[in-house]
C-alpha cells in the first residue's frame, strides 16, 4: 500500500493538463499545475492514513515534506499549518482530559454513570452515547470528546484489564465519536461549522437563520442519527459480553472509596465550566466576541501547570502522533484551498449534477460535502461548495434552505477517515482499532446517514415546515 500511494502521486503529478471546470455562469477554473499536484498529494496521504503504512503522524510529515520538496507550496505555508488555532485547540481539549484523569474526576463521573444505566454493555453503550451527544448541545464537539475520552477509558477499564483490544471497545470508542458528530449538528454550540454557512448563506440568499431554526431542524435528525448510530456500533461491535456481573455492586464500592471530592478536583472542575461557558457564550460576551477559541482553552491549560495540577511529566506524555495527525489534516485541506484544487473538484462534481432532479440534486451535494469534509475541514468544505449550490439550485427549483441544512447534516458527521474530525483522533488514542477498522465502520455509516437525509430531504422536512422546492 505504500507503493499504492506512491503510483497515486506520480500519477497524478506528471499526467497533462487537466480541463477546466466551469460554473453555472461561464466562469472557467484552471487546474494549475500545483493543484494537480495536491490532488496526486491528497491521493497518497488518504491511502497511507488508512492502511496506516507508517505511523498516522509520519504521514502527516510527508504531507509537509512534499509539499515542500515539489514547490506544490512554500514550506513556510505547508508547515505553519501543522500548528494553526485549531490544532492548539486539539491540544488543550487533550489537557482537559489529562487533568480529568489526573483529579480522578474520570473515574467519579464514570462510576455515577454507570450506577445509573447499569450492567448492560448495550446501554453501557447507550447511556455513554447519549451523554456524549448531550453535552454537544452546549459545547464543542472537539471539547466533548477530550473530556469523554478518559470517562471511557475508566468505564473500558471495568470491562478489561488486558490491553488487547475488544469488540466492546471498538464500538465504545468508534460509537463516541460517530455520535459526537451527530449531536454537534442540532446546536451552533457544537462546532463552528454553523456560524460559518449561516453566514453563507445569508450573504448569498439575504436570510437569516436563527440559533432556534437552525435546532429545530436538525434536532430531529441528529437525535434519530444517535440512536441509529447506537444499533450499528450494536451490529457491528456486538460485546463479548452481554453483561458485566457484579459491576453496579463494584462501582459503588469504588466510588466509595473515592471519598469527598477533593480541592483539586474542584478546581479542575471549575475552570472546565469556566472555559466552556467562554466558549459558549463569547459571542455574547462583550470583549469576547473576536477572541480565538483556541487561545480561550489554553487558558484552562495554564490553569492546570500553574496550580500543580499537572506537572512536566504530563507535559512530555501529550500523544504526537494524533497532534501531528491533525496538524497534516490541516495541512493538506489548505493546500487543496490555496491551490484551488477543492474549488475546480466543486465545480466539476456539481456541475455534473445541473441537469439532475431536485432530489439527486441536493443528495449530489451532500455527498461531496460527505467526503470532502472527511478530508478537509469541515468549514472548507461548506465554504467550497454551498456558494456553488446555492447558485445552481434556482435552475432546479430547489430551494435553497434545504442545501444549507442538509450540507450542515453531512458536514457534521465525518465517519470515514480518521482526519475528518478531531473526535476520530482522540477516540484512535485508546489503540482499540485501526484506521482501517474505523474506515470499515464509517462506510455503512456514512451509507445510512444518506439514507436518513434522503428521507428527511423527501418527507420530514417539508412537513416541518421547510422549503425545499421553489
Amino acid at each position: 500500500m505504500m507503493a499504492l500511494g506512491l503510483v497515486l502521486f506520480f500519477a497524478v503529478y506528471l499526467s497533462p493538463a487537466w480541463p477546466n471546470a466551469v460554473d453555472p455562469e461561464g466562469k472557467e477554473f484552471v487546474l494549475s499545475p500545483e493543484a494537480k499536484a495536491a490532488l496526486g498529494l491528497f491521493l497518497l496521504a488518504a491511502t497511507w492514513w488508512v492502511f496506516e503504512v507508517v505511523p498516522i503522524g509520519i504521514t502527516s510529515i510527508v504531507i509537509g515534506v512534499v509539499q515542500a520538496m515539489f514547490l506544490i507550496r512554500p514550506a513556510q505555508k505547508a508547515f505553519t499549518d501543522f500548528m494553526v488555532p485549531s490544532v492548539w485547540f486539539i491540544i488543550g481539549s487533550i489537557v482537559i482530559g489529562m487533568a480529568f484523569t489526573r483529579t480522578g474526576l474520570t473515574k467519579r463521573m464514570a462510576y455515577s454513570m454507570l450506577m445509573l444505566v447499569g450492567e448492560r454493555t448495550s446501554m453501557i453503550y447507550l447511556g455513554c452515547f447519549i451523554m456524549t451527544a448531550g453535552l454537544t448541545l452546549i459545547m464543542a464537539h472537539t471539547a466533548v470528546a477530550a473530556a469523554v475520552y478518559p470517562l471511557l477509558m475508566a468505564v473500558y477499564a471495568l470491562y478489561e484489564r488486558g490491553s488487547t483490544p475488544t469488540k466492546f471497545g471498538k464500538g465504545l470508542f468508534i460509537g463516541m465519536a460517530f455520535v459526537a458528530g451527530a449531536g454537534s449538528v442540532i446546536t451552533l454550540l457544537g462546532a463552528a461549522r454553523g456560524a460559518v454557512a449561516i453566514g453563507f448563506f445569508n450573504d448569498i440568499v439575504g436570510r437569516e437563520i436563527s440559533f432556534f431554526e437552525l435546532s429545530y431542524y436538525m434536532a430531529p435528525i441528529g437525535i434519530v442519527m444517535v440512536f441509529i448510530l447506537w444499533g450499528l456500533m450494536m451490529v457491528l461491535f456486538k460485546p463479548e459480553r452481554s453483561r458485566i456481573d457484579g459491576l453496579r455492586h463494584r462501582v459503588k464500592s469504588l466510588s466509595e472509596n473515592l471519598g469527598k471530592i477533593s480541592r483539586t478536583e474542584i478546581v479542575t472542575l471549575a475552570t472546565v465550566v469556566i472555559v466552556i461557558l467562554m466558549l459558549s457564550f463569547r459571542k455574547f460576551i462583550p470583549g469576547l466576541e473576536n477572541v480565538e477559541k483556541s487561545a480561550i482553552i489554553l487558558l484552562s491549560t495554564i490553569v492546570f501547570f500553574a496550580t500543580r495540577i499537572l506537572k512536566i511529566d504530563d507535559l512530555e506524555n501529550i500523544p504526537w502522533n494524533i497532534i501531528l495527525l491533525f496538524g497534516g489534516a490541516m495541512s493538506i485541506g489548505f493546500c487543496l484551498w490555496e491551490t484551488g484544487a477543492a474549488e475546480w473538484l466543486a465545480i466539476i462534481w456539481l456541475g455534473l449534477l445541473k441537469n439532475a432532479g431536485w432530489l439527486l440534486f441536493i443528495l449530489g451535494v451532500s455527498l461531496f460535502v460527505l467526503i470532502m469534509t472527511n478530508f478537509i475541514m469541515n468549514v472548507a468544505a461548506i465554504a467550497i461548495s454551498l456558494p456553488v449550490a446555492l447558485v445552481i439550485a434556482p435552475y432546479l427549483n430547489v430551494a435553497p434552505e434545504v442545501i444549507l441544512f442538509s450540507s450542515l447534516t453531512v458536514a457534521g458527521m465525518p465517519f470515514l477517515l480518521l482526519v475528518g474530525a478531531a473526535p476520530n483522533a482522540i477516540a484512535y488514542e485508546s489503540r482499540q482499532f485501526t484506521s482501517g477498522e474505523f474506515l470499515r465502520a464509517g462506510l455503512p455509516a456514512s451509507a445510512i446517514l444518506m439514507v436518513v437525509l434522503a428521507i428527511f430531504v423527501r418527507f420530514i422536512w417539508p412537513w416541518m415546515g421547510m422549503p425545499v422546492t421553489m
